[in-house]
């Protein structure tokens, strides 16, 4: 099949995300280019997005629910003057499930990477989200993001049994040889038997607040 040029009018595909971008790795993803600043505070994306919201010294994030952020996907256009009032954006987090094809986890990691290098085209501050699954992730899902810098990763959801515990365990340390990170900002709990040996060899951990566990505080209160 011959290269095609796209129509902007039927641009299904969103290939003017990707306009001029570099690529890594065999499925050829977006190469992110990292911030070196450093979140203080994070908002949700819909949070983020809602017409009361009007605090801009912070970071948007996507931890929560794909279907709260979908749109964005839909329609970033309509969502990037108000994303650039921010300090800066963690890339999106579209979800990868053990019970996904594969190639639907891989449609998920390049649309992160996808939107990712659209803001930073488009003057936005941006710290990559790696988002990893079992070991056949692994050949795909690290490609793109810088080494030696920050990355971010949601712990939420994602260590309450031990089973996605020990798979977790074993993503982040697929991470930390692959990418070597300075820094990695985690969203939700930071428990000891999985970081503190990455802190001991002297990675940043800054952990944030989950949305749901600030939620059962107020309740409790």
């Amino acid at each position: 099949m011959t290269n095609r040029q796209f129509n902007n009018n039927y641009d299904v595909f969103h290939s003017y995300l990707v306009e001029d971008a570099d690529y890594e790795g065999y499925i050829e993803l977006p190469k992110i280019r990292t911030s070196n600043l450093i979140p203080q505070k994070l908002v949700p994306f819909s949070k983020a997005m809602s017409k009361s919201w009007n605090d801009f010294d912070c970071w948007v994030m996507f931890y929560e629910h794909d279907v709260k952020f979908e749109r964005l996907w839909n329609n970033p256009k309509h969502y990037l003057e108000k994303l650039k009032k921010f300090k800066g954006v963690i890339s999106p987090d579209f979800s990868l499930y053990r019970n996904m094809p594969l190639v639907m986890q891989q449609w998920n990691t390049y649309r992160s990477r996808a939107l990712a290098v659209w803001l930073q085209k488009n003057d936005v501050e941006l710290i990559p989200n790696v988002r990893f699954n079992d070991e056949r992730t692994y050949n795909f899902c690290f490609d793109g993001v810088e080494k030696f810098k920050t990355v971010a990763v949601g712990t939420h959801g994602c260590i309450k049994n031990k089973i996605d515990k020990d798979y977790f365990k074993k993503g982040l340390a697929e991470l930390v040889k692959r990418l070597s990170p300075k820094t990695i900002i985690v969203y939700g709990a930071t428990p000891d038997d999985i970081f503190k040996t990455y802190k001991d060899a002297g990675i940043e951990i800054i952990s944030f607040e989950s949305e749901f566990s600030k939620s059962r505080k107020q309740v409790v209160a």
